[in-house]
């Protein structure tokens, strides 16, 4: 499989360089160990994915540890496994800052979020860099070097027309890099194999989960209501479970990168403005999520506009938190108690604003854009710009501060 640059690559090398440890994280299949085979570094790779090894770490932690060479970066990938070695570690880095031993550092992989399982980061916090590694965004498939971050808070629009593209082909390309390079895999078979993974490995080694099949049953509702406020005692009820349980499962998918939650924005404001609290839920991956749907992209497109609406705004919704991860970026949505909403609101290290609503169309109606205008009242001068980012092809001004910009702006 040819490789493709990550976005991330910068960071993490700068990280792995001096830092002593640092945490690479993401859902299964991202491409975390391709992507650390490709940094320049004289490397001693290590996977927990092969049992023996497993075993060896598990068994005799502390020997596993020491045992490491001492003047090169140690990759450890699939790490969540064997939580055994996380004390040594935190022994092993502590020795090496005594010593002045710069040279042995680790770089560990993961498909769960270890700061979210506190029995398996406790022994690290304080000595541990994280990144967070997603399925391909559009412009690192296609290779374009675009920085969205950069594009949104610095470049002045103007009225501009791009060529037509295909945005059904466009979201496919934007997943997970295996099926996204070879065009020849069935796609249906890998996301079987995927979820099965997922259910007969990951569930039964990172939670107390008694029965994983219910975890199908909570993604195929979660599919059906994805860029909305989740009502979880609804959900709860409808899988036929206790919440408690539920919250497990919820937090499982969450950790292990199957869905992501978008926080809600608010702050104190002379308007008085009283905010929704609850964050609205999406899917890592939008091939994944048709997948659980059960439904064909090209389908959906054709002949149900409306669930393809929500298909269009969890794309958008990916494309953002790869930009917002690896930018330092906050992602969040907009929505008051009274109605007024913006589907997604980033904001840098400086509070600067830019709010962006969503809508699967070639055209824009101005009665869209009254969520943005009221966050354009209440961030002021902070309020970069608003966008409404549709299907079409023009940038066009639709007010004060606030574009109509074609989806493709993303990566064009």
């Amino acid at each position: 499989m040819s490789y493709k640059n990550r976005n991330i690559i910068k960071q993490l090398t700068e990280l792995v360089n001096t830092r002593p440890l640092t945490y690479l994280n993401g859902g299964r299949q991202v491409g975390k160990s391709t992507l650390c085979s490709h940094l320049s570094e004289q490397i001693n790779h290590i996977t927990f994915d092969s049992p023996l090894v497993l075993t060896s770490a598990k068994s005799e932690p502390e020997t596993f540890i020491n045992a490491l060479p001492k003047n090169v970066l140690n990759v450890i990938d699939e790490v969540q496994f064997a939580p055994e070695i996380f004390p040594y570690l935190k022994i092993q880095i502590d020795k090496n800052r005594l010593s002045g031993n710069t040279e042995q550092r680790f770089l560990l992989t993961g498909s769960a979020n270890l700061m979210a399982l506190p029995k398996l980061s406790e022994a690290l916090v304080g000595r541990m860099s994280v990144l967070t590694l997603y399925p391909f965004s559009v412009s690192e498939y296609q290779e374009t070097n675009i920085s969205l971050a950069d594009k949104l808070f610095n470049e002045d629009l103007s009225i501009k027309t791009y060529d037509n593209y295909d945005i059904i082909d466009i979201i496919k390309s934007a997943t997970y890099p295996e099926i996204a390079i070879n065009k020849d895999i069935d796609r249906i078979k890998w996301f079987d194999g995927y979820l099965t993974t997922i259910l007969n490995r990951d569930i039964k080694s990172l939670s107390d989960l008694k029965n994983p099949d219910l975890m199908v049953a909570l993604l195929s509702l979660l599919s059906m209501r994805t860029g909305g406020l989740l009502n979880n005692t609804e959900i709860a009820k409808e899988i036929g479970i206790d919440y408690r349980t539920y919250e497990k499962m919820l937090a499982f998918a969450i950790n292990s990168f199957i869905v992501f939650n978008v926080k809600p924005w608010s702050r104190p404001n002379k308007l008085n403005k009283r905010f929704v609290k609850s964050p609205k839920l999406y899917f890592t991956d939008c091939n994944f999520l048709s997948y659980i749907m059960k439904r064909n992209l090209e389908n959906l497109y054709t002949n149900d506009s409306r669930t393809f609406g929500h298909i269009f705004e969890n794309f958008v919704a990916t494309e953002l938190v790869k930009c917002a991860k690896s930018n330092n970026l906050e992602l969040s949505h907009y929505r008051t108690q009274a109605g007024k909403e913006a589907d997604f609101v980033l904001e840098n290290s400086n509070g600067d604003i830019v709010g962006i609503e969503v809508k699967s169309s070639n055209n824009i109606d101005k009665k869209y854009l009254s969520g943005l205008i009221e966050l354009q009242e209440l961030t002021e001068n902070k309020f970069k710009k608003g966008i409404v980012i549709y299907t079409g092809q023009d940038i066009i001004p639709l007010s004060d501060k606030i574009w109509a910009v074609p989806v493709c702006y993303f990566w064009k």
